[in-house]
C-alpha cells in the first residue's frame, strides 16, 4: 500500500461521514427502518426483555432503529454526531434521551447499558477505538449489536438499480465487521424483506446516500437521469407504481469479554 494510504482512507471516510450532518427531515423520511427480528435477535440474547432494561443507539441517525428498542420496552439513550440528525429523533422520539457524541467517545456513563447498538453506522467509525468505549459502556456480559440495512444485489434489477445509486456498502458474502478484543463470539443473522416504495422513493432514497451528498451538481444530475431512465424507461414502472424494494438486513453481536 502507498505510503499515508490508511490516511487517506480515513480522511475520505470522514469527508463522507460529515455529508450526513445536514438534511434530517428527509433522511428520516426516505431511508428504510429496519426488521423488528433484528432487535429481537440481539435481545433474546442477553436474556430476552425481561433480562434487558437498558440500550444505547449509538450513530442514532434520526431514531430508525431507537424506535425498534423503545417499542419492546427499553430505556434508551440515543447519540449521534450531526445536531440535525438528533433535532429529527427528538421529534418522533420526544422522550428518548438524544446527546451529540460519536461511537469513539459517546459521553455515556459506565456499565450503564445491557445492549449498545450501532446501525448503519459502524463503517463510519474507528473500529478499535469505538470497540474501547462501546466495551466501557456495556454492563458486563453485554452485547453488541451492529447493523447494516442493504439492497439484495442478489435481485438481478436491484444489483444494476445499486450500481446506478452507487450504493457502495452492499458487503461481500465473507464480510465480517471489525471488533476489538473487548468482544468475543461474534455471530450473525440475517433477514429478507422488502420495503414498498414508489420510483420517486428511490430517487430520494438515492439523494440520501453519502456518494450523491458529496458529489457536485453534474454528478447528481446524472445519477438522477440514469435512474429515470432505468427505473421508467427500462423496467417500464410508471411513478404512481408501488414496488417492493428487496432488502437484506444484517445483524452481527458479540458480547463483552
Amino acid at each position: 500500500m502507498a505510503r499515508g494510504g490508511p490516511k487517506l482512507h480515513h480522511q475520505r471516510r470522514h469527508e463522507l461521514g460529515q455529508s450526513f450532518q445536514d438534511g434530517g427531515e428527509h433522511y428520516d423520511r426516505v431511508r428504510p427502518s429496519y426488521p423488528g427480528d433484528s432487535a429481537d435477535w440481539l435481545i433474546e440474547s442477553v436474556g430476552g426483555i425481561a433480562g434487558v432494561s437498558d440500550a444505547a443507539d449509538i450513530g442514532a441517525g434520526t431514531g430508525k432503529y431507537t424506535a425498534l428498542l423503545v417499542q419492546r420496552g427499553l430505556a434508551v439513550s440515543a447519540v449521534d454526531p450531526s445536531p440535525d440528525m438528533l433535532a429529527q429523533l427528538r421529534l418522533v422520539l420526544p422522550g428518548v434521551p438524544a446527546t451529540e457524541g460519536t461511537a469513539e467517545a459517546t459521553g455515556l456513563p459506565d456499565a450503564a447499558f445491557d445492549v449498545v447498538v450501532v446501525a448503519q453506522a459502524w463503517h463510519w467509525c474507528d473500529p478499535l477505538l469505538a470497540s474501547t468505549e462501546l466495551s466501557r459502556i456495556l454492563r458486563p456480559a453485554g452485547v453488541l449489536g451492529l447493523v447494516w440495512n442493504q439492497l439484495d444485489t442478489s435481485v438481478p434489477w436491484v444489483h444494476r438499480l445499486s450500481r446506478i445509486m452507487h450504493a457502495g456498502d452492499v458487503h461481500k458474502p465473507d464480510f465480517r465487521p471489525a471488533i476489538g478484543p473487548e468482544f468475543a463470539g461474534l455471530e450473525s443473522h440475517l433477514t429478507r424483506w422488502e420495503d414498498s416504495v414508489t420510483t420517486g422513493d428511490i430517487v430520494e432514497l438515492a439523494k440520501s446516500r453519502s456518494y450523491y451528498l458529496a458529489a457536485g451538481e453534474s454528478t447528481r444530475a446524472k445519477v438522477r437521469h440514469n435512474l429515470d431512465w432505468y427505473l421508467h424507461e427500462h423496467l417500464g414502472h410508471s411513478p404512481a407504481d408501488t414496488i417492493g424494494l428487496p432488502y437484506l438486513t444484517q445483524t452481527w453481536r458479540a458480547f463483552k469479554a
